[in-house]
């Protein structure tokens, strides 16, 4: 790979387009005739699979450049995930390649996920080295400090705000746009944010929100309104608590987009027979919304809600490139962040573990609605 760019780099600027594209597109080709071949019976194809199973885990570690038993140990797990699938074919060895090939995940996973968890929650009762068991002290420190309070106080209003008007808002996008003469343009100009990471996003808003003297040339677009109207520029960032609801903004302005989409799509799914009965019987139109197409999309809209709650409590972007948590708008995420980087290792991870805490809950009624769904179909 480093090869590949050092000569790649020598090409000129207009010919390493193309290159790029090129190569893009022939891996891309690659993978298609793989999965077309996959299916396919007979000597030829299974020599096929065979050695795509090989070369590919090769060539993928070969390109980054790793240890050399990293690369021979790549081979041996395609070859050994190849044979695998070549039993299950043949009616034997089916558990066997279940197992084999959940085994790199549930690996993963492990590693990633679980141990991370339970070293995270040990940390979180032991001193800011990690050498003492302090017990619940890291705990007890943020429920009693004025600051822990209001950052966990500032988490809840934004897992309480912010999927409420995201949903709200995406809903009636979703309703009224649907149908409309220039609905593809519509739905594209609220989606667009989605497009923009957070810290995008928050950059954007903070050119919004700035303030300068009433003397001097507004930049931001609030205050620019507001002395054009008379008023005296504001300070949204630093006016306690309206600073806090600002920064929800930014969060809204990008889930909005996201709501609308997937309500959109589970309104059209609504069955329209449903729609004409009720319109037979004699309903009007908010009539007709409230008993028979919010029942439809429930599922969506649970959906949609605990998958913006999530991102609500996990929120470290916008509060980190707008305010890094001054003025009283931290959140735990910031504030986890904040205690690490003082070498505060116990209350860094304590505020992780609140922050799993309050995140559980959703999940698991998440997962609860997903295995109702189930057992309804």
């Amino acid at each position: 790979m480093t090869r590949f760019l050092q000569w790649l780099s020598t090409m000129p600027t207009l010919a390493q387009i193309p290159i790029i594209i090129g190569v893009f597109l022939a891996v891309v080709l690659l993978l298609l005739f793989l999965i077309e071949l996959a299916p396919r019976a007979g000597k030829k194809f299974t020599i096929i699979r065979a050695i795509a199973c090989v070369a590919f885990p090769l060539l993928m570690v070969a390109i980054l450049n790793s240890y050399t038993w990293a690369i021979i140990a790549a081979g041996f797990l395609g070859l050994g995930l190849f044979f695998l699938d070549y039993r299950s074919r043949h009616g034997a060895g089916y558990v066997f390649a279940l197992v084999g090939f959940l085994s790199p995940a549930l690996l993963l996973l492990v590693a990633g996920l679980v141990i991370p968890t339970i070293q995270t929650t040990m940390a979180s009762f032991m001193n800011s080295r990690g050498t003492e068991f302090v017990g619940l002290e890291n705990f007890a420190w943020i429920f009693t400090q004025p600051a822990g309070i209001r950052t966990v106080l500032n988490t809840m209003a934004w897992v309480l705000v912010a999927p409420a008007v995201s949903t709200i808002a995406g809903l009636a996008y979703a309703v009224f746009i649907d149908k409309s003469r220039g609905e593809k343009f519509f739905k594209i100009l609220v989606f667009m944010p989605m497009a923009i990471s957070f810290v995008g996003a928050s950059i954007i808003w903070r050119f919004v929100y700035t303030a300068r003297p009433a003397d001097a040339e507004q930049i931001g677009l609030l205050n620019q309104l507001i002395v054009w109207l008379g008023g005296s520029p504001v300070q949204f960032l630093q006016q306690q608590p309206w600073n806090t609801l600002a920064l929800i903004v930014v969060l809204i302005w990008v889930q909005t987009g996201f709501a609308m989409v997937i309500l959109s799509a589970a309104i059209k799914a609504v069955p329209i027979e449903q729609l004409e009965a009720s319109e037979l019987d004699g309903a009007n139109g908010w009539q007709r919304f409230f008993n028979v197409t919010l029942p439809g999309i429930r599922s969506s809209l649970v959906v949609v809600l605990t998958t913006i709650s999530i991102a609500s409590l996990k929120v470290f972007d916008i509060v980190r490139t707008m305010t890094a948590g001054a003025n009283d708008t931290s959140v735990i995420a910031n504030e986890m962040y904040t205690q690490f980087r003082n070498f505060e290792g116990g209350r860094s991870a304590a505020f992780a573990v609140i922050l799993f805490v309050m995140v559980m809950p959703i999940v698991i009624y998440n997962a609860r609605q997903i295995k109702r769904q189930r057992e309804l179909r």
